[in-house]
């Protein structure tokens, strides 16, 4: 799958062919502060999402996010007047969880994660974005993937987040998540970009006017070399795809 840029005021959602033939999408946006975009995923990105969900198919539609403080999301999803018809809000620390195997032949820090079931049993997931440079890493669709994980389960020593996987080497986790939690599609929404030092809700605001979608590795990739901004993560997800190519082609012969 290319990558496709749009700009954010013309930008509608044309769900891949998959989307149709789903009993339920679930939708990952980042809500984890009740700050508006590009410090989260703006309402009307994802409003756009689900009418074009809904122009393909009658599939139930999920919404998910976690909140770093272990408390509940519910309050942020008001705040940032997350409110659509037919959808289902959920908040992952009412999951229930279960824990899911690494496909990796060798994994980098994680040969398992506990996720919420409700991610197996969804049809197409689809993780949602602001354009984010935090200390000149950037934060895009597999970067949002981490508050799906149980703070109660992930946050160490320390009273909330995710501690734990920072301990054990980000990139290296982001990197097993990657592959442990295979969203479909990647969408980033560039209407702004915001760049920070070390506070993801603090920093510079510039107008890019751009909405991004492709299959996540493929977008993060190519927006982190559009923005100048490597990251160590998606080189160690490139490793892994050629350990799984080189196991499929093992197990051929």
């Amino acid at each position: 799958m290319s990558v496709s840029e749009f700009s954010s005021s013309e930008f509608v959602f044309r769900p891949p062919p998959p989307v149709a033939w789903a009993r339920r999408v679930l939708i990952k946006p980042s809500a984890n502060y009740p700050l508006p975009a590009p410090v989260t995923t703006s309402a009307s990105i994802l409003a756009k999402v689900v009418d074009g969900i809904r122009q393909v198919s009658e599939a139930d539609i999920l919404i998910l996010e976690g909140n770093p403080t272990g408390e509940s999301v519910y309050p942020i999803y008001r705040t940032l007047r997350y409110d659509y018809s037919r959808v289902l809000m959920l908040d992952v620390k009412d999951s229930i969880w279960v824990e899911v195997e690494n496909p990796l032949p060798h994994p980098f820090v994680a040969p398992t994660f506990w996720a919420p079931n409700v991610l197996l049993s969804s049809d197409y997931l689809i993780t949602i974005a602001p354009m984010k440079v935090v200390g000149n890493v950037p934060y895009l669709s597999i970067m949002n993937l981490i508050s799906l994980l149980p703070v109660a389960k992930y946050r160490g020593e320390a009273a909330g987040g995710w501690n734990l996987l920072y301990s054990l080497g980000i990139n290296q986790a982001i990197a097993d998540l990657y592959f442990t939690l295979p969203f479909d599609l990647g969408i980033v929404d560039g209407t702004q970009k915001l760049t920070g030092l070390v506070d993801p809700t603090q920093g510079e605001i510039e107008d890019v006017g751009k909405v991004f979608v492709g299959e996540p590795y493929e977008l993060d990739s190519e927006l982190a070399r559009m923005i100048g901004a490597p990251a160590e993560y998606l080189d160690l997800i490139k490793i892994g795809r050629q350990q799984l190519e080189c196991d499929t082609e093992a197990s051929l012969h």
